[in-house]
């Protein structure tokens, strides 16, 4: 079934103004059309920043917990269709059944989080240094927020960025990825559907070429929240920092599994299964390099290929299915055009390496499973990310040595390390330059109630989902009250006579 999809600008579902579309294609089965949808353009935008301005100063106003309510009610309203969204995830975007609904829980989980923050937003009371005074400090929301998603998380990555902007009392204008529209509008109409008024939340789809950078630096914005490339997420953070605009950007990275001499080597090879060919690869976290100890150097590679080998390509929505299609042809090309630079580099192509067209394979954009071995750090497959289901194994004389391979790439997102050693795993923690460090455990997996985010050119900005130093803070800024009731001018620091 084919979906006609809209914009959604000041709580009417529209057409684009000039009336130009795109088509969402299902890219495990390139035959089937998910939905037809708008290609936006400038003026599209105009509008539904203009229907944000105008209901800013009315919606801020709304008492946070009334806010908090909204959002509380889509996460019943998520939890109730959990299995029809998590199939669209599939359908739209390729990952497995079971990612697709751990796509849809996570947008569950975000919206109790944050829901319950209208009932928080907390600031801090202190005492004041004078007598019949007090200070304290409250969060404010900041304005019209842009977001920017990207394809690989169509449900959860919104919901990460929608729900603490509403409940901070902003307003919104979303521009999803061009690949998995459909997702997107069954999100925001869950959220009209919950009573988000009228021009509070707004969508325009259309390719991040033609409108994202002009929705991103338009005038009547105040702020921006992006997942993507690290390209583009860099030049939108010069061009916002150049007209004073806050900017959170969530990018890209090469992250890393140190598997040391006295790991659980079959919990080790499930962690860079998952890490590696979860989702296909197409994940910011993805574990797209192992870097072995010496000493089980070989008897690791041996366990993983084994292990990959048995992988089955297919449809995610069949239940015998590990790993899903890319994206579209351009990804397919890009990882393809990766797995030839890995052998010119001289890395060994030890499984994998090629297109799977093979029954039901045969209409989609799938890719076999690929590990290099005799990768050295400095090989582009080794720095570089190329989002897609491709894994280099990296041999290590040590610990020092492993984590000094870790941090030798641009990006700083996730990492980990298998060890029993209650030391090797302290300093590792300590010494690996990444947002998230996990111990024993894959390098996927953050749950929302702690911040997410990378460091290096990982991340820009506050970080994202929940904690201190997570998506409040992003989405609020802080105002300090003094309130001096003494009835008389008291001066602060100034020594009385």
């Amino acid at each position: 079934m084919t979906e006609k999809i809209k914009n959604f600008i000041n709580g009417k579902w529209i057409d684009s103004a000039d009336g130009k579309t795109l088509k969402s294609i299902n890219p495990a089965d390139t035959s089937d059309t998910i939905g037809i949808i708008p290609r936006s353009g400038q003026s599209d935008i105009d509008a539904a920043i203009s229907a944000a301005s105008n209901l800013y100063n009315k919606w801020r106003l709304i008492p946070a917990p009334k806010r908090g309510e909204i959002i509380l009610r889509a996460a019943e309203m998520l939890n109730k269709r959990k299995q029809e969204l998590g199939t669209l995830v599939t359908r739209e975007m390729g990952k497995v059944l079971a990612e697709g609904l751990g796509d849809v829980q996570e947008a569950i989980d975000m919206a109790y989080y944050m829901g319950s923050e209208g009932r928080r937003l907390s600031g801090e009371t202190v005492p004041s240094e004078l007598p019949n005074k007090d200070c304290k400090s409250i969060r404010v929301p900041i304005g019209v927020f842009a977001m920017i998603t990207p394809w690989n998380f169509p449900t959860a990555i919104p919901a990460w960025k929608i729900f603490p902007a509403l409940v901070s009392g902003n307003t919104v204008v979303f521009k999803p990825s061009s690949y998995t529209p459909v997702c997107a509008t069954k999100l925001v109409e869950i959220l009209v559907e919950a009573g988000i008024p009228d021009g509070v939340l707004n969508l325009v789809h259309g390719t991040g070429e033609e409108i994202g950078e002009y929705l991103a630096t338009h005038p009547k914005v105040d702020g921006v929240s992006f997942t993507g490339s690290t390209a583009i997420g860099e030049k939108l953070a010069k061009m916002c920092s150049t007209l004073d605009k806050e900017i959170s950007c969530e990018m890209g990275g090469k992250n890393a599994i140190i598997v040391m001499d006295d790991a659980m080597l079959d919990l080790a090879v499930e962690g860079a299964i998952w890490g590696g060919f979860g989702t296909t690869g197409q994940r910011c976290t993805a574990a797209s390099r192992v870097v072995v100890h010496e000493a089980v150097y070989n008897k690791f590679l041996n366990m993983f290929t084994k292990a990959v080998s048995k992988l089955r390509l297919g449809n995610g929505l069949l239940k015998i299915t590990d790993v899903g299609p890319v994206i579209n042809k351009s990804q397919m090309q890009k990882i393809l055009n990766y797995i030839e630079i890995g052998k010119k580099e001289g890395a060994k192509l030890v499984i994998g390496g090629t297109t799977y067209k093979k029954g039901v394979c045969a209409n989609g954009y799938f890719i076999e499973p690929t590990i290099f071995a005799n990768v050295k750090q400095k090989m582009r497959i080794a720095q570089e990310e190329i989002f897609g289901p491709v894994v280099s194994v990296i041999k290590a004389h040590g610990l020092e040595d492993a984590i000094r391979i870790v941090n030798d790439v641009k990006y700083g997102l996730s990492s980990a390390i298998y060890t029993q050693d209650v030391n090797n795993s302290a300093v590792a923690e300590r010494d690996l330059d990444t947002g998230l460090v996990y111990i024993n455990a894959s390098t996927i997996g953050a749950e929302i109630q702690l911040p997410f985010g990378g460091t290096k050119k990982s991340g820009l900005g506050h970080r994202e989902a929940g904690g201190r130093g997570g998506a409040i803070d992003m989405f609020t800024k802080w105002k300090v009250i003094y309130r001096d009731f003494s009835g008389r001018l008291q001066k602060a620091q100034i020594d009385k006579e």
